[in-house]
């Protein structure tokens, strides 16, 4: 898609600077982020606003594309590992390891919100049907995640339950 091409060249344009330049580079790719604060356009943050609405979550296709979550507080904490510990000209994947559908993370919202349902839409071109990286060279350094999927999604559900007044406004023209 052109979306992944985009980033397999922002890769290759840092790759570029650093080899004529020698400029001090060091890639971070991370997986999905959710967390508080996070636009309502992804699907964590839209769902949650569209069950706290009394709406349904729309799912692209049949919901079992494969994500791998990430807390944003545990991205931040990598990104911090990766400038201190990292090695220039390195790239470090950033993820958790918990691989989830779609489907399942959708049903997990459901529970915590405590009502609404999933609406399948129809799937996006070019929608990948698995996101999942190696986070061996970041786990080499030390880094570990902290935030376990269930605890941040119910922090995250809390947070937009506490915090209509951030986001609704985003939210009014759906």
């Amino acid at each position: 898609s052109p979306y992944s091409a985009s980033k397999a060249a922002a890769d290759l344009l840092v790759a570029a600077y650093r080899q004529t330049y020698a400029y001090h580079a060091i890639v971070a790719r991370c997986t999905n982020n959710y967390g508080p604060r996070q636009f309502p356009e992804k699907l964590i943050p839209l769902a949650i606003t569209r069950l706290l609405d009394g709406g349904p979550i729309p799912l692209y296709g049949d919901g079992r594309q494969e994500r791998d979550w990430i807390a944003v507080i545990d991205h931040c904490r990598a990104l911090s590992l990766i400038i201190d510990k990292g090695s220039p000209g390195e790239i470090y994947n950033i993820a958790t390891g918990t691989v989830v559908t779609n489907q399942a993370v959708a049903a997990r919202l459901v529970a915590e919100v405590g009502e609404g349902g999933v609406e399948f839409v129809q799937d996006r071109p070019g929608h990948d049907r698995r996101y999942s990286i190696d986070a061996a060279r970041l786990r080499d350094l030390g880094w570990q995640p902290t935030v376990p999927l269930d605890e941040g999604l119910r922090e995250t559900v809390d947070w937009y339950r506490r915090n209509r007044d951030w986001w609704a406004p985003l939210v009014a023209v759906r």
